[in-house]
């Protein structure tokens, strides 16, 4: 039985994965290529026989690919698709989803970290300073989502296991989400910064998203709100953000996602005592690219069954 041309990039497969690939494809041809390289003709020929690939593809591989039907992204995120593929007629899909559940940890932590003012407990404790002070507590405080999707909805629940008051901003504000005591639509979001002290951004980037903190949401915000990015960092004004901090609009931000990555050495967010800067690694769990296989193996059933593939992406829309 003939299955179909599957080119794996991107990463290894982990012992074990081959062979659920062929559980649900059985004949399938399966070539593994972590590092794609156009200069090995091998390299090219798989590229170019490939039905289904699961990676991410420059534009220059894109156009290589010339039997593609289904590209799979190993990434929640598609704010990074090569023109080339958008005119091709391949199905995109995503690994949305695969790190909604340490993402909402990791806003959960931050959230703590700056509520409890931990960097200063960090500085007492490297000077061997018995440094005591009145810190918060995350219950009763508001919390607002930007981005009820599936990080927004698995920090939602957490928050309210906290006991905080939910808010959220989603593209479908008629959709409720659990634990979100009022959504709100896009244009509403600066009618519901005032109301947070806590403003959580999981919403991925697209041309409508980007950019979409500025100053005003920034000066909307409470004087004693904290700001934190566990998506993508350039949904803010870096430099709106960078003033609201410097300048006391906000208390203070916690930030896994920058809007240039890695974060450069001479960014100014790295000193300022009210930000707490982690390396975009919120999701490098052991679960995150197992989920994401996962998303994979489903998809490649619809696929062989002429079904509508999960996680479908629209190219227009940006996710």
């Amino acid at each position: 039985m003939s299955g179909p041309r599957l080119l794996v990039t991107g990463r290894e497969l982990a012992p074990g994965q081959r062979e659920e690939i062929l559980q649900v494809a059985p004949g399938a041809e399966v070539a593994v290529v972590p590092v794609l390289d156009l200069d090995d003709p091998t390299h090219r020929e798989l590229l170019s026989a490939a039905e289904v690939v699961a990676g991410e593809l420059t534009d220059e591989q894109a156009k290589l690919a010339e039997r593609l039907r289904w590209l799979h992204l190993w990434t929640a995120g598609a704010d990074t698709l090569p023109p080339a593929l958008l005119g091709s007629g391949a199905a995109i899909t995503s690994s949305s989803g695969n790190g909604a559940v340490p993402l909402a940890e990791h806003a959960m932590m931050l959230m703590m970290m700056l509520d409890r003012d931990v960097p200063r407990a960090f500085r007492a404790q490297q000077r061997s300073e018995w440094d005591r002070f009145r810190h918060g507590e995350l219950a009763g405080a508001t919390l607002g989502i930007v981005g009820l999707g599936r990080i927004g909805a698995e920090l939602a629940v957490r928050a309210r296991a906290f006991g905080m008051r939910v808010l959220g901003v989603r593209n479908r504000p008629d959709r409720p989400v659990e634990g979100v005591e009022r959504v709100y639509g896009p244009a509403e979001l600066r009618t519901m910064l005032p109301e947070c002290d806590f403003v959580v951004v999981t919403a991925p980037l697209t041309p409508a998203t980007r950019g979409m903190l500025g100053e005003a949401e920034f000066r909307a915000m409470k004087p004693t709100a904290r700001y934190l990015c566990v998506s993508r960092g350039a949904l803010a004004d870096t430099a709106a953000l960078l003033c609201a901090l410097r300048e006391g609009w906000i208390a203070g931000a916690g930030l896994d996602a920058h809007e240039v990555e890695p974060l450069p050495a001479d960014s100014p967010f790295w000193t300022l005592p009210n930000v707490v800067v982690t390396p975009h690694h919120g999701a490098t769990t052991p679960g995150t690219p197992r989920r994401g296989f996962e998303i994979l193996l489903a998809g490649l059933g619809a696929y062989l069954a002429g079904e509508e593939l999960p996680n479908l992406v629209d190219p227009a829309v940006g996710y």
